[in-house]
């Protein structure tokens, strides 16, 4: 793996898919200015998302977006509505207490009602491309 994301939260998304595109657009346009802790992104389709791929096999037959974490056992991956609660977590404010209220929802209803829009994704919104603002590029990997 490689040093520089030894420490730090990557969230892998769908490069080829607009709702995805524009997920991404939203937790940079929502994370709080004072952030410490900087998120990275990375394509499913790029060399990181193959490395992950790689490492953890459960994420061979996965569509979902995937946060994963750093930590000292060689880090940890999380799927569907997980990985979108760890997206609200890392946002802060209010959308860690929206998070903290989907969490109350049992899982397995969660992790439905995100298969079901994660299948539906390419028909609600157009396919585009995820141009970052040039001080936002070095946040991305790939």
């Amino acid at each position: 793996m490689r040093a520089s994301l030894r420490d730090t939260p990557v969230l892998l998304y769908d490069g080829d898919c607009g709702f995805c595109a524009g997920s991404v657009q939203f937790v940079l346009s929502h994370e709080p200015a004072n952030r410490t802790e900087a998120l990275r992104f990375a394509p499913l389709q790029g060399a990181f998302g193959a490395e992950m791929r790689e490492r953890f096999h459960e994420l061979a037959a996965v569509d979902s977006v995937v946060w994963y974490e750093p930590d000292a056992s060689g880090g940890r991956v999380l799927i569907y509505s997980d990985a979108g609660l760890a997206v609200l977590r890392h946002l802060g404010g209010m959308w860690r207490v929206v998070g903290a209220a989907v969490r109350i929802v049992p899982r397995v209803l969660r992790d439905s009602v995100y298969r079901f829009i994660a299948r539906h994704r390419l028909d609600i919104a157009a396919p585009a491309c995820l141009l970052p603002a040039p001080e936002q590029r070095a946040r991305f990997l790939d």
